[in-house]
Parts: structure tokens; sequence; C-alpha cells
């Protein structure tokens, strides 16, 4: 990866790639595959990180729901804000003429299973009766927009810095809070006791 970084996509070799890895040309092929699949390989290694811990319990109710979503929100957006993350998305457009296979890995090994892993847990909310939609694509993708708004593109551009562990949290807190006062199944003014609880 710091060899994609220091001279872009197409003039890393993979000599010096074998080379910082302490094995031959022959070795890296065999293990990794070409430079398309090293990216890839990097990018699904980050990928992974973008979800709840294993083991993480289903949510039961409202209050476990907003729990899982606020920790879901809080690891999506420190993954997509590590320095090596933003790195990765900055050669993606840099390439994306000369290198589409780039923007194909970031969107195949981080996206979708970032955007699985939370499908999968809004699945199981549906299915514990604490949802009333069952249109998972829309649900994710308007958690994503509550969660990120405009922030990546900014970043990415280099205009504002990325957010502070606080401002992670909030804005975590927040995403999770709205998304449940637009789906969340059951008395509305029980779920306000949970949604107006007093914040850390």
């Amino acid at each position: 990866m710091r060899t994609f970084m220091e001279h872009g996509f197409a003039a890393a070799t993979t000599l010096e790639i074998a080379t910082r890895a302490k094995v031959s040309k022959r070795e890296l092929y065999a293990l990794v595959g070409n430079k398309e699949q090293m990216l890839a390989a990097c990018v699904a290694g980050r990928g992974r990180r973008m979800r709840l811990p294993e083991g993480f319990p289903a949510p039961d109710d409202l209050a476990s729901l907003e729990s899982a979503l606020r920790q879901y929100g809080i690891i999506l957006l420190k993954e997509l804000m590590d320095p090596d993350v933003l790195a990765v998305f900055r050669l993606g457009i840099s390439e994306s003429k000369r290198s589409p296979g780039i923007a194909a890995s970031i969107n195949e090994q981080g996206h979708k299973p970032a955007n699985a892993a939370l499908e999968s847990l809004l699945r199981s909310a549906h299915t514990a009766k604490l949802l009333v939609s069952d249109d998972f694509h829309s649900m994710v993708a308007h958690y994503r927009g509550l969660l990120l708004v405009d922030r990546m593109v900014y970043v990415l551009l280099g205009t504002v810095p990325p957010p502070t562990a606080r401002e992670i949290d909030r804005r975590a807190d927040e995403a999770a809070r709205i998304f449940l006062k637009l789906y969340a199944r059951g008395d509305q003014h029980c779920y306000d006791a949970v949604a107006t609880r007093p914040r850390d």
C-alpha cells in the first residue's frame, strides 16, 4: 500500500512491492496475484473492519438497536476517515481513467461488505419486529446519508479536516436516533423515552 501511495498505481512496480514484502516477484504473484489483486487485498483487509465485532448481540428492543446502530456508525466513520483509507479513495479517484479496477476494488471489497454488515443488522432488527420497513437497500442508503451527509467529499478534497473522535461519536449518535425516529416500529411514546434519554 505504501508503494501505491508513493508512486500511484500505474507507476508502482511489483518488484518494489516484492522487495518491501521481502519475497520474490514469483512468490508475490503466487500469494496475491497481479497489482489489481494486490490492491484489492489491501482494500479487503480494511473492508472487513467496517462491521460490528464478531458475536455482537442481535438487537431485541429499540434501545439495543439504537446502541448497535451507534456502534456501527462509530466503527464505519473511524475506518472511512483513517488516513490510509482516505489515501486509497484519493488513489482510486486520481487513477479512475487509467486504472478503473481500483474503483471497482474499493466498491467490491470495501463499500459492499460494509453495507452488507449494516443490512444484516437491519434484517435482524426487522425479524425482531423493531422496524416498519423491509426495504433494506433504501434503509442502508438512508442511514449512511444521515451518518456521512456530505462530509466525505470535503475531507477527500482537503477543505475540511476529518472529524475528531468526539465529532464521530456525536454524528453516530444523531444518525442512530434520527434513523429510528423514521423507521422504528411500536409505541412512539416508548421510543421517545429511549431516544431522548440523557447522553454521556
